[in-house]
């Protein structure tokens, strides 16, 4: 939102960007008085797909905001030529890609700007919040104008994210398979500890810890998980390879593999049994516009649209990576997975 308020369009601009997202990316061009135009995606890296791009791009269209989906590079040399040839500001979305390279070069410096999530589930972690970067100083300028218009949230606030890791880690992950996810739910009813999607973003609302800057105990988190970054990526790169040589699929020594997706036809039925049996695989996204229950109207989102988000939704599922998966956890994955074969 504030790399788009850095950018004076005028009101009902049209941005482009990808289906088989969060919400997380079209709320806040919705918030900011913009219209989202959905572009379908690459069925095999889960990217932009830049036939689609070109189709939808009209006189409205001012900007393209390009996700490197599971921290897998997009196609950046197609979509820098056509951002050139219609003029139109390229963002990039690096939630899922803190670390990744494009032909040798970091994901975030292709565009005008671009923006990395530190949310509870991405390359590295401070609960809530995330960076902007950008080498325009005139858009770094009104970045930062709009950030000293945003105030922090309140201590109590910070203190529920601060309580986030504590208990994740020293208590609801230890004892997961016996009564561990149950705790999670009741602290969430509870208020102690935040989810990560507010049912207003679900509904295109603005909640009300949004916007507001980050706060310092937070930064510090996230600090410190910078010094663990290479760390992290390259477990993860470790942990996809054992999956790929195992399960099949071609890896690219650019991605990271925040999360390793796979397809299959029972997908949401194989996720309903792992979770049952304690084994956690991923369900993004399991809608084009992920959490499954967001409200697909209120998010500008049109059924039939993007035909290939929608299938994928029904059939990826995706493989944990992250540092506490060791190659015996993976193993277990890749058993389990097998009977469906």
């Amino acid at each position: 939102m504030a790399i788009l308020s850095s950018l004076g369009l005028e009101k009902g601009s049209e941005i482009l960007l990808q289906a088989f997202t969060c919400n997380a990316v079209p709320n806040p061009v919705l918030w900011s008085g913009l219209k989202s135009v959905f572009v379908d995606v690459n069925e095999q890296t889960f990217n932009i797909d830049v036939k689609d791009l070109e189709k939808k791009i009209t006189l409205k269209s001012k900007a393209v905001i390009v996700q490197h989906t599971f921290g897998l590079a997009a196609e950046m040399d197609e979509i820098i030529k056509i951002c050139q040839e219609h003029n139109l500001i390229l963002i990039e979305d690096c939630a899922h890609a803190l670390g990744a390279t494009y032909k040798g070069r970091k994901v975030g410096t292709f565009g005008k700007a671009a923006f990395f999530s530190f949310s509870r589930d991405k390359v590295i972690s401070s609960v809530y919040g995330g960076m902007v970067i950008t080498n325009d100083p005139s858009i770094a300028e009104k970045i930062r104008q709009f950030q000293d218009k945003c105030g922090y949230p309140p201590c109590l606030w910070i203190l529920q994210q601060l309580l986030h890791p504590v208990l994740m880690n020293w208590l609801i992950l230890p004892t997961y398979k016996i009564f561990g996810k149950y705790l999670l739910v009741l602290f969430q009813k509870l208020h102690i500890l935040s989810k990560a999607v507010h049912w207003k973003e679900k509904r295109g609302l603005t909640p009300g810890y949004f916007p507001k800057r980050m706060p310092n105990a937070l930064a510090i988190l996230a600090l410190n998980q910078f010094k663990k970054l290479e760390r992290f990526n390259q477990h993860r790169r470790e942990i996809a390879k054992f999956y790929a040589e195992n399960l099949g699929g071609q890896l690219d020594e650019g991605n990271i593999y925040l999360r390793f997706t796979i397809k299959h036809p029972k997908a949401h039925e194989i996720i309903k049994q792992a979770w049952q049996g304690n084994i956690l695989i991923g369900d993004w996204y399991t809608s084009p516009i992920a959490p499954y229950d967001t409200k697909l109207d209120k998010i500008g989102y049109n059924l039939g649209s993007c035909p290939k988000a929608e299938k994928l939704s029904k059939e990826t599922l995706n493989l944990p990576t992250h540092i506490n998966i060791s190659l015996k956890d993976a193993q277990k994955i890749i058993d389990f997975l097998k009977q469906w074969r």
